[in-house]
């Protein structure tokens, strides 16, 4: 599915911006421990673009439609959930918001899981 090809570009292509940022524009400007919060945030959610192209390639060849798609979602959600508090937190010190990355997590754990189930039955 196209959709999900444009969602892994498009936050591949953010995961190199917050990445840079993180590294020239961040620097110094913030603890370190929170830098390593920013760079672990760039991390997943560059892992999960990949992800997402994956399932958008695999959507046009596979017929478990529904449980790719629910992976892609589920991967979005985990990068938003995950990846988004980890940079408002960064950039806050907010740290309630780290009660919202766990989610994020689950998230991507299910996702990981369904990609497993359509590989077993369907590849």
């Amino acid at each position: 599915m196209k959709l999900f090809i444009i969602l892994g570009a498009i936050n591949a292509f953010l995961s190199v911006a917050l990445g840079a940022f993180g590294a020239h524009g961040l620097e110094g400007k913030i603890e370190p421990k929170y830098l390593e919060i920013w760079k672990t945030g760039v991390t997943y959610q560059m892992f999960h673009a990949a992800g997402l192209l994956v399932i958008g390639l695999l959507l046009g060849k596979v017929h478990a439609n529904s449980l790719l798609a629910s992976s892609g979602w589920l991967m979005f959600i985990g990068i938003v959930l995950f990846s988004g508090s980890l940079y408002v937190l960064s950039v806050t010190r907010i740290s309630v918001l780290g009660a919202i990355t766990p989610f994020g997590g689950i998230s991507f754990l299910a996702a990981w899981a369904l990609l497993v189930i359509v590989a077993v039955k369907y590849l």
